[in-house]
């Protein structure tokens, strides 16, 4: 594994690109982005202070209907650096990782396919550490005021290169997903209604019991609120 740091670029996820010719698998971070992405096209906020991630990794014949493995490896990599840091993360389905109710982190896939296989994936990691998140208004939180105490993001950076490159399962990913069993809200379209999250399935889709039935339904057609 190749790993390799530096100081700014607009988006590690960007930036590892051009790597993707050497099949080599590689991690790149950086201090600061200057054009960090979120997901469905959204700015991510990259300021000085925060650790910002980007891993390529190549597969040998990994079956598409499989690749949520991947963001589950991604989210599950970032609580256990929130852990070790001393904050209580937990997953908002499906990868976003919240610390008291906030949003810690956040994580973009982007993968590479070849036929009915991932060749291919790109995952971006932002995570607050000790940047300043207070312009997004109070829905987001950085790990000193998650932990209540202060942090070097280069240790925080090794953390999470560290646990990155060690395997998960999908019932860890499971053990930090704590509203399932509880009412939520969903947005599908211009329709909303309110349903009982009972699952989530090994291809990542969310099953909802509603009105008598039971639905699977993806995080690209919906928007989720507990």
């Amino acid at each position: 594994m190749r790993i390799i740091h530096i100081e700014e670029t607009d988006s590690t996820n960007e930036y590892i690109r051009r790597y993707l010719p050497g099949r080599e698998n590689t991690i790149v971070t950086a201090d600061r982005q200057t054009g960090g992405k979120g997901t469905k096209g959204r700015s991510f906020l990259s300021d000085p202070g925060g650790v910002y991630f980007s891993a390529l990794t190549f597969f040998d014949r990994l079956p598409a209907e499989q690749a949520f493995r991947i963001m589950a490896h991604a989210a599950v990599a970032v609580c256990r650096t929130a852990e070790f840091a001393g904050a209580a993360p937990e997953i908002k389905w499906p990868n976003d990782v919240l610390a008291q109710g906030k949003k810690l982190s956040g994580i973009l896939i982007e993968n590479g396919l070849n036929g009915r296989y991932v060749d291919h994936a790109i995952v971006g990691i932002g995570l607050n550490v000790g940047n300043d998140v207070s312009a997004l208004g109070g829905i987001a939180i950085n790990l000193i005021e998650a932990a209540g105490r202060r942090f070097d993001p280069e240790e925080v950076r090794a953390a999470l290169i560290e646990n990155y490159m060690r395997p998960s399962g999908f019932e860890e990913y499971l053990s930090y997903v704590r509203f399932l069993g509880k009412t939520v809200r969903v947005t599908e379209g211009e329709t909303v209604w309110e349903g009982v999250a009972r699952r989530i399935l090994g291809d990542g889709r969310l099953e909802i019991e509603a009105d008598g039935a039971t639905r699977a339904l993806s995080a690209a057609e919906i928007s989720l609120r507990f």
